[in-house]
């Protein structure tokens, strides 16, 4: 009798131990893109492509980084790479993003500066274009006319993948993105004096954390009254009426 038995309890013993890892290999997910831009610059051998899924569920707190990969490209535009994460940590009332930067000797190059949105149980578009930032671009004329991307807002720092970004015209014309939404208007630049007008911009929808962060942008360049460069740093800085930095920008 004992005998008889014996095979049923071992299929059923060895099922039992099958079904824990099936079930945690399905909850295992690859996520296939290439990172891309536009500008027609060679990459060094050196240059890093990093990707990172990050969670934006939450207002007025960094981005959690849930996933990361790292490629040494080795190669030109469009970059291919893999990412693995586990599907669990999608919960159909989160927000998540896509962040993508390309750094060479640990300088950056480049990053995405819209938002790339991934939404638990469906399709994810994992080709993200990214632009150029940062210590490699060319200098700018003197002043605060150029293209900036917002480090800073009122010494709460920034929502890793809601990039603001601030251009500034010689004739005082202003563009860029709040973080979600593009932006226009204009500037009056006198010495270190400084006032922006009224800032229309589009009015689409993003995650709660990155519209906040547009709203406090937004509201930050409103205050501005004074400006000055951090020339070690190649830094803007737009201080308020009582001389407190509420916005520091790096450029672009």
């Amino acid at each position: 009798m004992i005998n008889r038995w014996r095979p049923v309890v071992l299929a059923c013993a060895l099922l039992g131990l099958l079904l824990p890892a099936s079930e945690a290999f399905a909850r295992q997910r690859t996520l296939a893109g290439t990172v891309s831009y536009r500008e027609r610059i060679a990459l060094p051998p050196s240059a890093v492509v990093e990707v990172k899924l990050v969670d934006v569920s939450l207002a007025d707190a960094p981005a959690r980084t849930l996933a990361r990969t790292s490629v040494r490209s080795g190669r030109q535009v469009p970059i291919p790479y893999r990412l693995r994460y586990d599907d669990r940590v999608l919960k159909p009332s989160g927000r998540y993003a896509l962040e993508a930067r390309i750094s060479v000797n640990g300088r950056l190059w480049f990053l995405n500066t819209t938002h790339h949105a991934v939404t638990a149980g469906e399709p994810v578009n994992g080709d993200i274009q990214v632009d150029r930032v940062g210590q490699e671009a060319e200098a700018g004329p003197a002043g605060p006319s150029g293209r900036w991307l917002a480090e800073d807002i009122n010494g709460r720092g920034v929502v890793d993948d809601a990039q603001s970004v601030l251009e500034i015209a010689a004739d005082g014309k202003v563009s860029g993105r709040g973080g979600c939404n593009g932006m226009g208007g204009s500037a009056v630049v006198k010495g270190a004096r400084i006032r922006f007008g009224q800032i229309v911009s589009t009015q689409m929808a993003c995650p709660p954390a990155i519209m906040n962060q547009e709203g406090k942008f937004l509201k930050a360049l409103q205050a501005a009254r004074s400006w000055r460069i951090d020339t070690a740093r190649n830094k803007l800085l737009l201080l308020d009426a009582r001389g407190r930095r509420i916005l520091l920008l790096a450029r672009m």
